[in-house]
């Protein structure tokens, strides 16, 4: 079902979001950059996305503000509960986490953030993939204005393209101890992938929409519209648990509870028979008023996004909703937990990274801004052990930042919309797009230094 966005000051590509929900300095040498030290004056015309100046004796990027204090020395403290997983190293977490403890945190979000010039390696180039190069056929070559590139920044590589698809790609599942990629989309299939050879080993029809997928040890299960499918790629197990009131947009695993968030707002909850080796209905949360579309669990907690641009806090041991947070003026796409915090994105163009008070209630933190709408959060580590950010928007790319600052290191293009990412080892990402088109992505440790893909292998892992 299509719907609109009512609120905020979202662009009108937002309201065809999910049709059923569906740097630094321009390259400039070594013998300009005392001028460019002494004249720190951004150019007018880099703003306007339209500088052909190389190089250019104006700043092609904006100015951060000097560090405070406070700032060097890692912000001003304060006791906060924990949000997400108990850690001392940065982890992600999507659907399990830790109970927390109060932490001391530093508030240095986006303290020392700079989006760079977002122009990549040419002058004045625009932030868009050429649409010529993309067929083959650019003549204007390194004076193009648009992107030879599906990436822009460095450290990136493109392994694989895994075509077969015909629709939105909305969920892809890399299962334990299996050695398959499984993908689903809203052409009513499960591809299952050869993790060696990149082959397409078979295709499930389903009869319906796959509205979203995910895997929790040798499970896989995949929302449609009035079933969740369970299988169990070690037993080859099949189950279809009913109950669902049309489209199952968002899935989540958390204290051996299976949470399924749907199109009619209510969020059913099942629990694992070991006895019978099925899920069993436990309950079901309805205090959402519109269709919930995000799900996440973390110390001890469900939190869940819905259309009705609030977010819910629930108890995992009581199945009562705890807490309501309605800081977001659109639709609440995607949940995140990091380290203690929650991490929300909206088609509202912001991310929000809520904290929780003395008295155990989240709180806004950090608020961090877009130009357009953002679909997807997913968190992974870099080669480094540095947390990197993965954030997907709907002018057809993902942002990768950099945590906590909010530092934009690339971005990666696509030819429509990513609905979809998934974390692999070895600094692997997967991304899905709106053609069907599902991409293999590797942080590399050693940067390269220009902006275009190294081409490599098929072997998926």
């Amino acid at each position: 079902m299509d719907f609109d966005y009512n609120g905020g000051n979202t662009t009108n590509t937002n309201k065809r979001v999910f049709n059923r929900l569906g740097g630094g300095q321009s390259a400039n040498d070594a013998s300009n950059h005392n001028h460019l030290q002494q004249n720190q004056k951004v150019c007018f015309h880099w703003r306007a996305g339209r500088c052909n100046r190389f190089p250019c004796p104006f700043l092609h990027r904006e100015l951060s503000a000097p560090p405070t204090h406070a700032a060097v020395n890692g912000g001003v403290g304060a006791k906060r509960g924990f949000v997400g997983n108990d850690s001392s190293s940065s982890s992600f977490s999507g659907r399990r986490g830790n109970n927390g403890n109060n932490s001391n945190y530093s508030n240095s979000w986006g303290r020392f953030g700079n989006k760079g010039d977002g122009r990549g390696v040419r002058g004045g180039s625009v932030e868009k993939v050429c649409t010529y190069w993309v067929q083959g056929h650019c003549n204007r070559g390194d004076t193009c204005r648009f992107l030879h590139s599906w990436s822009l920044g460095d450290g990136f590589s493109l392994l694989t393209q895994l075509e077969g698809h015909q629709k939105v790609i909305s969920g892809i599942a890399l299962p334990s101890g299996s050695d398959k990629l499984y993908t689903g989309s809203k052409d009513e299939t499960v591809r299952v992938w050869d993790c060696q050879s990149g082959q397409c080993m078979g295709v499930i029809n389903l009869g319906g929409e796959v509205g979203c997928m995910i895997s929790e040890g040798p499970w896989i299960f995949v929302g449609t519209p009035n079933v969740v499918k369970a299988w169990n790629t070690q037993t080859n197990t099949d189950l279809s648990l009913t109950g669902p009131v049309g489209q199952v947009y968002t899935l989540v695993v958390g204290n051996d509870l299976l949470f399924a968030g749907t199109q009619d707002g209510s969020i059913l909850v099942w629990k694992f028979n070991a006895a019978t080796y099925n899920f069993e209905p436990a309950a079901s949360l309805n205090d959402h008023k519109m269709a919930v579309v995000s799900l996440v669990v973390g110390a001890n907690r469900l939190y869940s996004g819905s259309m009705d641009h609030s977010i819910k806090v629930w108890s995992l041991e009581t199945l009562q909703c705890v807490q309501t947070l309605k800081d977001h003026t659109s639709v609440v796409m995607s949940l995140l937990c990091w380290e203690q915090f929650l991490l929300s994105c909206s088609l509202d163009q912001t991310i929000k990274v809520w904290a929780a008070t003395e008295s155990g209630n989240l709180e806004v933190t950090y608020t961090h801004k877009e130009e357009h709408g953002l679909l997807t959060l997913c968190g992974m580590h870099d080669l480094e052990g540095k947390p990197i950010l993965l954030c997907s928007s709907n002018d057809s790319s993902v942002h990768l930042f950099d945590l906590p600052s909010f530092s934009e290191k690339g971005k990666i293009f696509a030819k429509q919309e990513i609905r979809a990412i998934q974390t692999g080892p070895g600094g692997l990402f997967f991304t899905g797009d709106g053609t069907g088109q599902v991409q293999q992505n590797r942080e590399q440790l050693n940067r390269m230094t220009g902006c275009n893909y190294e081409i490599e292998a098929t072997n998926l892992l």
